[in-house]
């Protein structure tokens, strides 16, 4: 593992397996009583977020807790940042505070490898999303989530995704996390598809290791997971396409386009979810589809990711986690009980 997490790009595929095996590991501890480890006891991670968020900041929030980190939450309103302070300023700030880790959300394209490279700051930094650009622990989580569903939990340890067929619908143009599922899912050997209408591909996208299709009805037959993208209004500055009915129409995933896919295909949605947009309620409901697993994935994906680029304890030429068990309780016996001294002996001593 490098030190920096800044794009799904960055990862080998050794790499990406080893943080969905690590992840498996950290599941295990969601199943526990107590969901601690104490790996990073004594650390100090910094959540940096200069975007609104609810699903990511709250994940690496449970993640960083879990493994006994030290957790400072940051956000833009109501910080120096809306004075005017720059990234460069906030960032030295942080590190003559001494924190050990930043993951950053921020509204620039390429805001995460400027902090991880400009010497402005000696800690790991983990990218939270950056413009449209990059979201890798949302390519992570995602990528978990098909290979427990597609290959199982134990028969996918040390396994990646080849010759598995996954489409990804919408917005391509403004998502970061189209760009880190294609990288990654490339990666893992996937095969990856993008439908969008052409207003809403970027340009280039013909040099991605992806093939490209404007009908999603002939994709879906031959798809084992279908990932739907929100249109992201917040990022456009120009009409896109003629009318949200029109769109929905064309790219959006209802009960009849669901029951056209194969019975073991999954239908996945990175959030938040438009319903009666790029997806309908029948389909955001069904057993097929699987934001709510997603979510649970994301905190064992980002307790991984920690794991490795802070307290990663070497074996062999492997990271694995230490998990430690909980000592079980001393056996109680009789013989171990003595009465508490009168007071007359007490007196005597």
């Amino acid at each position: 593992m490098q030190r920096h997490l800044i794009s799904a790009a960055d990862l080998t595929r050794d790499d990406a397996v080893l943080i969905l095996d690590t992840a498996e590991e950290m599941a295990r501890v969601a199943d526990r009583p107590i969901k601690k480890l104490p790996t990073l006891r004594g650390r100090t991670v910094v959540n940096l977020f200069f975007e609104d968020s609810t699903r990511t900041r709250i994940s690496f929030e449970a993640a960083e807790k879990r493994l006994s980190a030290d957790v400072i939450n940051f956000t833009a309103k109501g910080s120096s940042v809306s004075k005017g302070e720059s990234l460069k300023d906030t960032a030295q700030t942080l590190e003559a505070m001494g924190v050990d880790a930043v993951v950053i959300r921020h509204g620039a394209s390429g805001a995460p490898y400027r902090l991880a490279t400009s010497g402005w700051i000696d800690a790991a930094v983990i990218n939270a999303g950056d413009g449209t650009h990059q979201h890798p622990t949302q390519a992570l989580l995602d990528a978990f989530t098909m290979r427990r569903r597609l290959v199982g939990r134990d028969a996918g340890l040390g396994q990646d995704l080849s010759g598995r067929r996954v489409t990804l619908v919408g917005d391509v143009l403004h998502s970061r996390v189209a760009r880190s599922n294609v990288d990654l899912l490339h990666t893992l050997g996937a095969e990856v598809t993008l439908v969008a209408p052409p207003t809403l591909l970027p340009v280039g996208v013909e040099t991605w290791p992806c093939e490209v299709s404007y009908d999603l009805d002939s994709t879906l037959p031959k798809s084992d997971a279908v990932m739907m993208l929100r249109v992201q209004r917040e990022r456009m500055n120009a009409a896109f396409f003629p009318t949200e009915r029109e769109y929905s129409r064309r790219y959006g995933l209802d009960g009849d386009r669901m029951a056209r896919m194969p019975e073991h295909a999954l239908v996945m949605h990175p959030g938040p979810m438009v319903r009666g947009m790029e997806i309908t309620a029948e389909v955001a409901d069904s057993d097929r589809c699987t934001v709510v697993e997603q979510v649970t994935n994301g905190v064992s994906i980002r307790m991984a990711v920690l794991y490795l680029l802070l307290g990663g304890a070497v074996v062999g030429s492997r990271n694995v986690p230490v998990v430690t068990h909980p000592r079980p309780p001393v056996p109680h016996h009789p013989s171990d009980e003595r009465p508490a001294p009168t007071p007359s002996a007490a007196e005597e001593k």
